[in-house]
């Protein structure tokens, strides 16, 4: 394990210790979740007790209960919890427009979700849920080694393009999904991936993740943009002109993802880096373990 995956990994080991265990429930598999060892309190296949229920017609006489059923004078049920794991797919944008910051104060926006991906997958694992990474282009796995192939995926430090966009080969049906970008790149391949998620039943988040000065544009005067790959760059002598018509446009852009997530079904939010890692991750909880 290389210096960057062992500090990538235990960065998000520690991000990840005070919460609960994730469980990320798909809709046809469970009703309710619940933390740590209250699974998922649907009656199915598992070792875990549930609860007694009275025995009706059609129930096998194997499925009785004797010993609770002798203090009464029905005959009862004892049931187990639901225990299928749900894979969860993460496409974590690693384009270089991602490794902007505004201030040392601040990580750049792809250590943030890096390391809220590497989180989210410890709490999925450590829930026994199956987890995989777009990148790596290989079926949802619970395993230490899985944590540790997404861990080398995401310490690759290699250029990309300006601005990433999803592709996702591998998307089990009724699976959920988790997109982190700071989606300010063509919007074509977010819709085409996400219209392909909704059409085999995936559910998911789409997590923006901005620098505050993207946010606020806090730049006047005599100033020069250019993209973090140096390909697009434009000078201007008066940048507080631009502050509207960019704030627009930036509206605009949330406003087109909002929509999009509603139209399939997701959740969409909207993540900065000078917040903290650990109100990001425990949004990430709440959203993939909520009941639908």
């Amino acid at each position: 394990m290389s210096l960057a995956q062992a500090t990538l990994r235990q960065r998000a080991e520690a991000l990840a210790g005070p919460l609960p265990d994730l469980l990320a429930e798909a809709e046809r598999l469970a009703q309710a979740a619940m933390l740590g060892q209250h699974g998922r309190r649907r009656a199915g296949m598992g070792d875990e007790f549930w609860q007694y229920r009275s025995a009706v017609a059609g129930d096998p006489v194997r499925a009785i209960d004797w010993r609770r059923s002798a203090r009464s004078d029905a005959h009862f049920i004892r049931e187990k919890e639901w225990q299928a794991a749900q894979s969860v797919v993460m496409w974590v944008d690693q384009a270089q427009s991602m490794n902007f910051t505004s201030s040392d104060k601040h990580a750049t926006k792809a250590d943030r979700a890096k390391i809220l991906a590497m989180a989210v997958s410890i709490l999925l694992v450590r829930a026994g849920e199956k987890v995989a990474l777009a990148a790596l282009g290989t079926p949802p796995r619970s395993s230490q080694l899985q944590l540790l192939r997404i861990s080398e995926a995401l310490s690759d430090e290699s250029l990309g393009e300006d601005f990433g966009a999803p592709v996702v080969r591998i998307m089990p049906q009724h699976s959920r999904a988790l997109f982190m970008s700071d989606f300010l790149g063509n919007m074509e391949q977010v819709i085409a991936q996400l219209t392909r998620a909704a059409d085999r039943g995936v559910r998911g988040v789409l997590y923006q993740v901005l620098d505050p000065a993207e946010e606020a544009f806090p730049y006047d005067g005599r100033t020069i943009f250019e993209s973090m790959g140096g390909t697009v760059s434009h000078e201007t002598l008066k940048a507080g002109e631009l502050k509207d018509r960019y704030l627009e446009r930036l509206a605009e852009r949330k406003a087109e993802l909002a929509d999009l997530a509603h139209a399939t079904d997701w959740h969409y939010a909207c993540h900065h880096t000078n917040d903290t890692a650990q109100s990001a991750l425990l949004y990430l909880y709440n959203v993939l373990e909520r009941r639908r």
